[in-house]
């Protein structure tokens, strides 16, 4: 799985890259806001992305509420990192629209367990997704069936 870090901090940036590349996953590194929000537009982007929150060019908060108004990438998995740690934070990170939020510092198992949650859930969305298709086309091939059963 392709995972996007947007970090404007190198150390930061550093560690969360090789910590993922240690764990098999794929990495698309931003150093800020905008080469982040070119990274999700692009073809085969990531679907699951960990966004600093303060980032020059673009924030976190930005690119998130971009990617949830946007119907090729509101599905994606967004993991808010920031040293903002106070409970309004939490809270208004995840109303803007985040699935997970950590504070910096943080630890390479909380990253871990927030990367893995966010493939779980990705995986849950894209099976919910085949679902629907596969609803979908049942649903139409009897509507058609019906409908050509009555004009004949």
């Amino acid at each position: 799985m392709r995972i996007l870090i947007a970090e404007d901090d190198p150390i930061y940036r550093r560690m969360l890259e090789s910590a993922l590349l240690k764990w098999g996953y794929e990495v698309v590194v931003a150093k800020d806001g905008t080469e982040a929000w070119q990274a999700l537009q692009s073809q085969n982007a990531p679907k699951l992305a960990i966004l600093d929150w303060m980032m020059p060019g673009m924030d976190g908060v930005d690119i998130i509420k971009k990617i949830r108004k946007n119907p090729k990438l509101k599905n994606n998995y967004i993991i808010l990192a920031t040293a903002k740690g106070y409970k309004e934070d939490i809270t208004a990170g995840l109303r803007f629209g985040a699935d997970d939020y950590i504070t910096k510092p943080f630890e390479r198992e909380e990253i871990r367990d927030s990367v893995k949650n966010g493939v779980q859930a990705l995986e849950m969305r894209a099976a919910k997704n085949q679902n629907q298709l596969q609803e979908n086309l049942i649903v139409e091939s009897m509507t058609n069936g019906k409908n050509s059963e009555t004009v004949s």
